[in-house]
């Protein structure tokens, strides 16, 4: 009989510190708040938003200056991966089309 009143101590006593655990989590060890940066940069803002592989796909001359101009350095960003991954889904479509003579 006292073997199964232990269990049932030990049991309660684990919820209880469990319990109690989570509940000063918050006081223990409170969260950091995240740093925020609000400074303007003295560098010349990127566009909003790179222009994506469909747009140049559909406009392949741009897509040519732009993978020029980050190979000189003028041009960086997302655009510079998207743009050449446009200009070798073209080129694999054109290769294809003249392979099966479409």
């Amino acid at each position: 009989m006292s073997q199964g009143k232990t269990v049932i101590i030990v049991l309660f006593s684990l919820v209880i510190g469990f319990t109690g655990g989570f509940v000063l989590r918050p006081v223990i060890s409170p969260t950091q708040p995240a740093d925020t940066v609000t400074s303007v940069s003295p560098v010349a803002a990127a566009p909003a938003e790179a222009r994506g592989t469909q747009y140049f796909v559909a406009h392949i001359d741009e897509a040519h200056q732009v993978v020029a101009g980050c190979r000189d350095g003028s041009v960086r960003g997302g655009e510079c991966a998207t743009a050449e991954e446009a200009i070798i889904k073209v080129d694999a479509a054109e290769r294809r089309r003249k392979f099966l003579g479409n």
